[in-house]
Formats: C-alpha cells, sequence, structure tokens
C-alpha cells in the first residue's frame, strides 16, 4: 500500500509559488522544502490540500488570503521617528526589519514610507491579502520520528 499525506509525515514538497501571475519562489534551482504535516509548519491552505497525495503526485493548489497568509490588516501600519533606530539602518522604502517590542517578540516590518525625521514600518507578511497559486510536486514522504516530533523540525 502506498502511503499518502496525513500528520506527522515528513513530507518532501517542490513547488512554485505565483502571485499575481508572477512567479514568486520556487524550489527548482534548489533544494525542495522538507515539513512535518499536521503541525503547522506551512500555511494552512498547503497543508490542508497535501492529505492524500503520495509520492509523485502533482497538484496545482489555489489558496484565498484567509488560509494563507490571511488579510491585509492597516490598523499594522505605524510610524517611527527615524532617530529611534541605528544609524547604520538604511531607513529606504523597502528595507525589511526585525523588531523587537515591549515583551521581546520578534516582528518582520517593511518600510513603506520614508519621511525626513519618520518611516512608516508595515507589520503585515508581504503577503497578506494575496491569494497563492502553488503547483506543488511531491517528491517524497516519510513517517516523522520520534526525535523529530519531538523537536518539531526534520532532521
Amino acid at each position: 500500500m502506498t502511503n499518502t499525506v496525513k500528520d506527522n509525515f515528513v513530507v518532501t514538497l517542490d513547488y512554485k509559488l505565483i502571485v499575481e501571475d508572477e512567479m514568486m519562489e520556487s524550489t527548482e534551482d534548489g533544494e525542495p522544502i522538507k515539513f512535518i504535516q499536521g503541525i503547522g509548519q506551512i500555511i494552512p491552505g498547503l497543508e490542508n490540500a497535501l492529505y492524500g497525495l503520495k509520492i509523485g503526485d502533482q497538484k496545482t493548489v489555489v489558496i484565498q488570503p484567509e488560509d494563507g497568509y490571511g488579510e491585509y490588516d492597516p490598523e499594522s501600519l505605524q510610524e517611527a521617528k527615524k532617530e529611534e533606530f541605528s544609524e547604520e539602518i538604511p531607513l529606504d522604502v523597502g528595507t525589511f526589519l526585525d523588531l523587537e517590542n515591549d515583551a521581546g517578540d520578534i516582528l518582520s516590518a517593511q518600510i513603506v514610507a520614508a519621511e525626513e525625521d519618520t518611516v512608516t514600518l508595515d507589520f503585515n507578511h508581504p503577503l497578506a491579502g494575496k491569494t497563492l497559486t502553488f503547483e506543488i510536486t511531491l517528491t517524497d514522504l516519510r513517517p516523522a520520528t520520534k526525535e523529530e516530533l519531538d523537536h518539531e523540525h526534520v532532521h
């Protein structure tokens, strides 16, 4: 009997991610991705689409924002004074920053506007609000080891 994708299996996947008719990323010239199915290591819409697939299966999966990186939230824009940043950081539109909040969590933001004394930071994921199209090929599948499950990543 051929194994099919189910929870606690290590899935190896080649993929192309297409957003608004533009290829955003691909494993074509690199390594496929490996992850443990069912523990939230990939976006929910893609994870749900994999159940039941077997090695060699190919599929195109269209994922709406709510099952991908969420809807775009205009409340996630925040203005900050340039003087709050180290002088070594380029405060240009398009720059991505990892910032620590008061609770010690690291948050990623992109500078979306720069004025003389301030920058506007967007804490939305860059693919928030976007419909994602994945072209996938399942290349390998095996049960995760106890150690992989305990550590919640593939070894």
